[in-house]
């Protein structure tokens, strides 16, 4: 009786092992991903400021990461020559927040609306290209003629950016709902509204929670671009400031302040991902990747 106890007792303890070992081989590969992400960065930044300070690079041309660093500090202490940093940095990032916000919700209802509905998606397909096909900057241009150097423009720009990037994953994700799970749902009696909300969504939710990684970036150069055009206030105005007055350490601070929101905003997006998308099986490659 003992014996099978003790068989019982191990075969219980097994899974646990299993998992221990996998969850300590998880935490060894995220510090090597980690390790290595440190190290490419010291490498890259170490080389840079080396090679500058050789004279092997221009840093007239180039920057240098301390006077880049000393320029970002400046920012901050002494703020600009159009008001506070953090006000320039708040500027930038609402403008990009509310075109991202309306470009998303836009481009996710037409993506569906018309994934759904192939006539309508067949009338308005010319027309969508023809508007996708014109250049963003000219865009801009049009919209800071059209309602000034506020806010607005900005908006629509950023907006307008965000838009094709989801409508075309929204629209892409109703189209590729896999038919034998449709079938099979209207075998089962569910209704068309039915087949939609619990078929239809899910799988382009995937499709879109995808777009919106790479969205928000655009929606950050939609308001920067724009400011670079007419603003009064913002990152973009900074830049633009600052590469007309030869100094490209303020151009490269600002860009890397710019980076460091996009990285911000997408470790919440990928929060948001696996919450939303906790139903969703693990793929093959992301088990191989765990």
């Amino acid at each position: 009786m003992s014996t099978v106890q003790d068989t019982v007792a191990v075969g219980r303890r097994k899974p646990d092992d299993r998992t221990r070992r996998a969850a300590s081989a998880f935490r060894l590969r995220k510090l090597k991903v980690w390790g290595a992400r440190a190290a490419l960065a010291v490498l890259i930044i170490g080389g840079w400021q080396l090679f500058t300070s050789l004279g092997w690079v221009d840093k007239f041309f180039y920057a240098q990461p301390s006077g880049i660093w000393n320029r970002l500090w400046d920012y901050f202490e002494n703020g600009t020559e159009f008001g506070s940093y953090p006000q320039q940095i708040e500027t930038t990032m609402q403008e990009a927040l509310y075109g991202f916000l309306i470009g998303t919700g836009v481009g996710v209802v037409m993506g569906i609306a018309l994934g759904l509905n192939r006539f309508l998606a067949e009338v308005l397909d010319p027309f969508i290209k023809v508007v996708n096909a014109i250049p963003r900057i000219v865009l801009g241009a049009i919209f800071v003629v059209a309602f000034g150097v506020g806010i607005t423009p900005k908006v629509l720009l950023a907006a307008v950016l965000v838009f094709f990037i989801v409508f075309f994953n929204a629209f892409q994700g109703v189209r590729e709902v896999d038919r034998n799970v449709l079938n099979n749902a209207k075998v089962l009696g569910a209704s068309r509204r039915h087949v939609i909300w619990h078929v239809t969504l899910p799988s382009a939710m995937t499709w879109i929670i995808a777009s919106l990684h790479s969205a928000f970036g655009f929606a950050i150069v939609g308001a920067v671009v724009g400011e670079v055009l007419g603003a009064q206030h913002g990152l973009g105005l900074l830049i633009k400031s600052a590469q007309g007055n030869f100094d490209p350490d303020g151009v490269f601070a600002n860009m890397f302040v710019i980076a460091a929101l996009v990285l911000i905003v997408e470790f919440v997006i990928e929060r948001v991902e696996r919450r939303l998308l906790a139903w969703r099986p693990t793929t093959q490659a992301e088990s191989v990747l765990v």
